[in-house]
């Protein structure tokens, strides 16, 4: 099945169905809301870690290349939120997305029974206008790349934590990929891509771009004179990766294409390229559905260092960003067993887990057997074969 296909239909089908929750569903009243979030506010769960998050948004454009989507962009337009730890909490949260972003996000994916600009409303944890802390070269950075037809956005509640522990996220939005891209001008851009069902090989194009816009992204942040102001406090030394969906798919060709990212996770992607040659010897985690993927079987002797494969029951696609514990707020079902917020903390705690252990040296039993915390969590291969 092409990629395009499989992500649209994740989708349509996941998405698009708004319906009521059944009784015995975990709706929003199943979870502590946020005492300063207005009633009826769509949330994100507050992250863990001790320092609060900062965020802004950064506009960069490779001159490098053509957009690949649209060949007649004679350039590659990105735009990429940061996230960071920072020295004081701020007096204005950062906006989840735009009225017009969420509008898009949601009548592309045929949700009609919502406000169309419920999205835009989403409390978020992070603030704009406030410094990042640390030393120079103090702070890992995690690359975050998110589902096709998603936005960046779509991964705030893993940026945040990550943040709120020390890391320097940075989630770009594949220009042309998604619902809707804002650039400072104004310019809102939509998805092309969706329109190219029929080009060959569609997930090769896909994963090999998305490889070059991560690339392109680690130039600008840790050159010597880096685009953000913070760059210096960068350690270029640890430098890793996480992608859900499409996103996942691209981490695997980012890391045979970029030694500088010494480790990846990938969120529920199919593998719509190989790794390729003698495989790949740095540490990669797969976290992801119960649904077989052959991908994942035909990839993983080629995993040749430090791995992990775990499944978690009861999840669906979009588990593994925002959308799951945001529809259940909104009083849309569309299948996940994990209630309120629970998808977020299983995603959030394993991939703490891998980063602190991969780019800290901190030793995670978490990733050496299953937890009584995380029930849900299942090791594989064999145990789910």
């Amino acid at each position: 099945m092409r990629v395009l296909r499989r992500c649209l239909a994740a989708v349509a089908g996941l998405l698009a169905v708004a319906v009521a929750v059944p009784s015995g569903s975990a709706t929003a009243a199943d979870v502590a809301v946020p005492p300063d979030a207005p009633s009826g506010t769509p949330y994100l769960p507050e992250p863990t870690g001790p320092h609060p998050v900062g965020t802004q948004s950064l506009y960069l454009k490779d001159v490098s290349r053509p957009d690949p989507w649209v060949p007649s962009a004679k350039a590659r337009e990105l735009m990429v939120s940061l996230w960071y730890p920072a020295r004081s909490p701020g007096a204005r949260r950062a906006q989840y997305m735009t009225p017009k972003e969420s509008e898009l996000l949601l009548t592309s994916a045929g949700i009609t029974d919502v406000p169309p600009d419920v999205l835009s409303r989403t409390r978020t944890s992070a603030y704009t206008d406030v410094a990042p802390a640390g030393r120079r070269h103090s702070l890992p950075l995690v690359v975050l790349s998110p589902g096709f037809t998603w936005p960046r956005s779509s991964l705030t509640a893993l940026a945040e934590e990550l943040a709120s522990r020390g890391y320097l996220v940075a989630g770009i939005d594949h220009t042309y990929e998604n619902f809707a891209t804002t650039f400072p001008d104004g310019r809102v851009v939509t998805c092309a891509a969706c329109e190219l069902e029929d080009v060959d090989d569609f997930g090769k194009v896909a994963v090999e771009s998305r490889a070059r816009d991560v690339s392109f992204v680690l130039d600008e942040l840790t050159a010597a004179r880096p685009r953000w102001k913070g760059g210096a406090l960068i350690d270029p030394t640890r430098i890793a990766m996480a992608g859900m969906s499409l996103g996942g798919a691209s981490v695997g060709e980012t890391m045979l294409t970029d030694p500088r990212v010494r480790a990846g996770i990938n969120l529920d992607g199919s593998l719509f390229k190989d790794l390729s040659g003698s495989g790949l010897s740095r540490p990669y985690l797969i976290l992801g559905t119960e649904a077989p993927d052959e991908t994942w079987d035909r990839n993983w002797p080629l995993l040749t260092g430090w791995k992990r494969w775990l499944a978690v029951a009861g999840s669906v696609h979009p588990s593994f960003t925002d959308y799951d514990t945001l529809t259940q707020q909104l009083g849309l079902d569309f299948g996940s067993k994990l209630p309120g917020t629970r998808s977020v903390e299983i995603a959030r705690a394993y991939v703490d887990a891998f980063f602190d252990l991969h780019l800290r040296g901190k030793q995670q039993p978490l990733l050496n057997k299953p937890s009584a915390r995380y029930p849900e969590v299942m090791f594989c291969p064999p145990a789910c074969q």
